[in-house]
């Protein structure tokens, strides 16, 4: 079942340029693979001055307030977080998949018509959503703070909602059009822009500067949002109320599903560490802490551009099933490449990087680390799949396999962890994860004929042997043979994923000076890997 109804083209009040959309990937070729990898590299940038601007923030923000207001900070900006989840309705994810159906037409009209309705409707949901918490700001202070001495704060933060809600959805339109430098750029600049205005609000109010200093990022986000989203020239159309309330009613629809997957993850995730933290105590739920946080920091870059960039891809052509499954493959391999090589070296200096990111007491998580970064790799393998079940539209297929991925979540959380403790916590995000692959497997099977293509079933061989080698050397060898069986297999699939990369990729489209590195390290090739 589609969200998306066929819609009668709505009629243009004046011609304007069309709007300039990225035309679908093609399928096949080294064309299909550049664009994955610029993607990714724009995004995964992105997403690395961020956590930048983010870690300088944070730490600029603690010197000032000290511990009770950066935690005043934190209390806050979780009140935001929730409000603005529940309020938008998952409609910036949606918004995504609408934009990019339409844009698959390449209909300037109904593009058009898609824009100004999710503007609208976001606009609306963000009023809903500050509102809300506006009269609901007494009660929510006394259940946060335990009286309504905060309740005039809590209610300024609206402005935060309402801003939040109004930059998602302007983002929706620029990441549905694949305007992907574009994407980039207002969540770098955004990030920044708010940043600065916090940190003076902060430094000039102190701690009566917290929730202006929210407001203030989140002005700034939906500024920059705006700045860009205004450069995409839409056509005039008419907004006839029976289509306004078609598409919304689509826009909401698969929303809501959308809305109840993020629920359900952040559910898994809380009930999870409570299992960890009712049967191990307050030290192993901050090993398990680490050790999630760690082995999802490399794989969430490459994640992002996956979002960032596939999603809107496999929307424009998802009724095309040899052309989707055919760029589900390029994605899925791209990533395992990239990804792959990273997740082997985290299992091999999983104790060093825990004590750098946190301190030699969390040497304690390292075994709970490697078991989370094998569930890790198979995320990057799984979730390309799970986009084939989104780009379709199916609200309630979507929401079955991703309650049942959570229940087996929880499910094998609370078996494994009263057996092996916090690493039963590592191993049960493994198994849910394998659960995930055997479950969506055959249902994308049936809904498009995929099937893994020879050249994606390879690296997920090299890198699931690999990766597997790493993992059971630090359980059957001594700690020195296995260091140095996980080095060199960190080379190894690294030399791999390189060569596969640039064959992929065709290495004449590349700088001078990096061919030349290349073919001195003996790694530039046009032969097979």
């Amino acid at each position: 079942m589609s969200a998306v109804p066929d819609l009668a083209a709505p009629r243009a009040v004046a011609a304007q340029a069309p709007v300039p959309v990225a035309a679908p990937a093609a399928a096949g070729g080294s064309a299909g693979y550049r664009g994955i990898l610029k993607a990714t590299a724009l995004i995964g940038g992105a997403s690395a001055l961020n956590i930048a601007v983010g870690l300088v923030r944070t730490k600029v923000l603690a010197l000032l307030l000290g511990p009770a207001g950066f935690g005043l900070l934190g209390l806050y900006g979780s009140i935001v977080e929730l409000v603005r989840s529940v309020a938008q309705l998952g409609i910036n994810s949606s918004g995504v998949r609408q934009i990019a159906a339409a844009a698959g037409t390449g209909d300037a009209q109904r593009i058009a018509f898609t824009a100004r309705v999710l503007r609208r409707v976001s606009l609306g949901l963000g009023l809903l959503g500050a509102g809300v918490l506006v009269a609901a700001s007494s009660p929510v202070s006394t259940l946060t703070f335990g009286s309504a001495e905060h309740a005039s704060s809590v209610a300024l933060l609206g402005a935060a909602v309402f801003f939040r809600i109004v930059s998602d959805s302007q983002g929706a339109l620029i990441q549905g059009l694949r305007r992907i430098g574009d994407f980039a750029r207002v969540g770098f600049f955004g990030a920044l822009l708010g940043s600065l205005a916090s940190i003076a609000l902060v430094a000039l109010w102190g701690e009566a500067g917290v929730v202006p200093s929210l407001v203030a990022m989140a002005a700034g986000a939906a500024l920059v949002s705006w700045w860009y989203a205004r450069r995409v020239p839409l056509a005039a159309v008419a907004l006839r109320w029976t289509e306004v309330r078609r598409e919304s009613g689509s826009l909401l629809g698969l929303g809501l599903a959308f809305m109840a997957s993020g629920l359900i993850m952040m559910a898994s995730a809380y009930v999870v560490r409570l299992i960890v933290l009712r049967h191990d105590g307050l030290d192993a739920a901050g090993y398990y802490h680490a050790a999630w946080t760690l082995g999802g920091l490399y794989v969430g870059f490459v994640l992002q551009a996956m979002g960032a960039d596939f999603y809107p891809r496999l929307v424009a052509l998802i009724h095309d099933d040899a052309r989707s499954n055919q760029v589900v493959n390029e994605q899925a391999q791209v990533s395992l490449l990239l990804a792959g090589p990273g997740m082997a070296a985290t299992l091999t200096l999983a104790s060093l990087v825990l004590s750098v990111f946190y301190s030699p007491a969390f040497g304690e998580a390292a075994e709970t680390l490697r078991w989370v970064c094998l569930g890790m790799t198979l995320r990057v393998v799984t979730w390309p799949m799970g986009f084939i079940i989104v780009a379709r539209g199916d609200q309630r297929l979507f929401f079955i396999t991703e309650l049942a991925w959570g229940l087996v979540s929880v499910g094998l959380a609370w078996a494994l962890v009263s057996r092996y403790g916090h690493r039963g916590a590592g191993m049960a995000f493994f198994g849910s994860y394998v659960f995930h692959a055997l479950m969506l497997y055959p249902i994308v099977r049936s809904l498009s004929g995929f099937r893994w293509s020879a050249d994606t079933a390879a690296s997920v061989g090299v890198f699931g042997v690999s990766v597997g080698a790493v993992f059971l050397a630090f359980q059957w060898w001594p700690v020195a043979w296995a260091l140095a069986a996980g080095v060199l297999i960190t080379l190894a699939s690294t030399v791999y994923s390189l060569r596969v990369l640039l064959r992929l990729a065709s290495p004449q489209h590349l700088p001078a000076s990096v061919r030349r590195l290349l073919g001195a390290l003996r790694l530039h090739t046009q032969g097979s890997p």
